[in-house]
């Protein structure tokens, strides 16, 4: 059949009109899919009966965790985005164990507080673990770590050393500008956001190993009350000078060791000795404390980390007149060796921490920073002249 000219436009027109219709359709139909998937909430988390704040396993996992790389879901971020980074004092005295919320820190720091025994300043910003403690007080040196996750990091503890003298916790707690605004001192806030459980063993231990309270407790005391949440009263974001480390995944499980094994001896006190134990299957370090695994009161597990770091600090008593001279001091600023445990390899290594807000950073012996595991960071800081051992 032969087309005549008038044909053969209306064709075109009619041609023209349909693309046209359905390329709008089509433009319309895929923004409002987009903005239908866009808006859908997140499922809310649940709340267990500790208080704990717990999501949904089944979730994908694909936003990684600021302090440590660890990889969570979406519903989980956008939890851990509404609040910023706590550290909690919490004891390591034998009548304190075993301890409750450690499992579901991002980062541990442990020194010696005094006398040979431990104490430990657990951070956490990415996880919740429920009920926490036993709190105890501050000490100088923790708080120097504390203050490398912002400019005003949460700081929970009971009291704190406050002997004038270069280990007076409480004074410096005024001049770092903390005191009215990021502390969480139990003292000026009490019951209910702190209390003491007497029975948390099912046993009588001393008064100074019962205080409690919990992380979601804490984040919104600071929230209501300090005005302090993801941003500061200013609007100013937490992590706005925030250096995040470097982290990678896990060497390949043909790639890892069949064992390894670290011991870690604080003033020689056997029941403060410290070993990790290698776990190739998981790529893990499963802890021990005073020669029994270390668990935690919350869910009975073994506590682990995927990285375990030595740090060497110059350690020295603070000679401020107070009894039997027992405040310490760690030479926290500056640099110095150590040992970083991954993969079940060990790294010998150089920390360099320029002021008390710089971030601890670790090198190789090229230069090259070190990449942290995806996971649970523990700093043990350990005396110059302290002893361990990596077999």
């Amino acid at each position: 059949m032969k087309l005549n000219k008038n044909t053969t436009l209306f064709l075109i027109l009619a041609l023209s009109l349909y693309f046209l219709s359905a390329g709008a359709s089509y433009l319309i139909f895929s923004q409002t899919i987009s903005k239908n998937i866009i808006s859908t909430p997140l499922p809310a988390p649940t709340v267990s009966t500790n208080g704990q704040v717990t999501f949904d396993p089944k979730l994908p996992r694909t936003q990684e965790c600021p302090l440590n790389g660890a990889m969570y879901s979406k519903q989980q971020e956008a939890w851990w985005q509404q609040h910023r980074p706590l550290g909690v004092m919490i004891e390591n005295h034998q009548e304190s164990r075993p301890q409750s919320g450690l499992f579901g820190a991002d980062v541990i720091y442990e020194a010696v507080a005094e006398g040979g025994i431990t104490r430990f300043l657990a951070m956490y910003y990415c996880q919740d673990s429920g009920q926490i403690g036993p709190v105890r007080s501050a000490r100088t040196y923790f708080m120097d770590f504390a203050s490398e996750y912002a400019d005003y990091p949460l700081y929970a503890h009971v009291g704190g050393a406050n002997q004038p003298g270069p280990a007076d916790a409480l004074s410096q707690l005024s001049d770092y500008g903390w005191t009215a605004y990021n502390d969480l001192n139990q003292f000026s806030i009490g019951f209910p956001t702190f209390w003491r459980d007497y029975d948390r063993l099912g046993r009588t231990v001393a008064t100074e190993h019962t205080m409690y309270s919990t992380l979601t407790k804490l984040w919104n005391y600071a929230a209501a009350t300090r005005k302090l949440t993801n941003v500061s009263e200013d609007g100013s974001p937490w992590d706005k000078k925030f250096v995040e480390y470097k982290f990678a995944e896990d060497a390949p499980v043909s790639e890892r060791p069949v064992t390894q094994a670290i011991h870690i001896n604080f003033w020689d006190n056997p029941q403060y000795g410290v070993d990790w134990k290698y776990d190739p299957k998981t790529n893990t370090y499963l802890r021990s404390n005073g020669g029994k695994p270390h668990t935690d009161l919350n869910n009975k597990k073994q506590l682990s980390a995927k990285n375990v770091v030595i740090l060497l600090m110059k350690e020295s008593n603070a000679n401020d007149g107070y009894e039997n001279n027992v405040h310490l001091l760690y030479q926290t600023k500056g640099t110095g060796k150590a040992v970083v445990l991954k993969n079940g390899e060990r790294i010998d290594a150089t920390w360099k921490k320029a002021n008390r807000t710089s971030r601890t950073i670790l090198t190789d012996t090229k230069g090259k920073e070190i990449t942290f595991n995806r996971g649970p960071i523990w700093f043990e800081v350990l005396a110059t002249d302290g002893e361990f051992s990596v077999k």
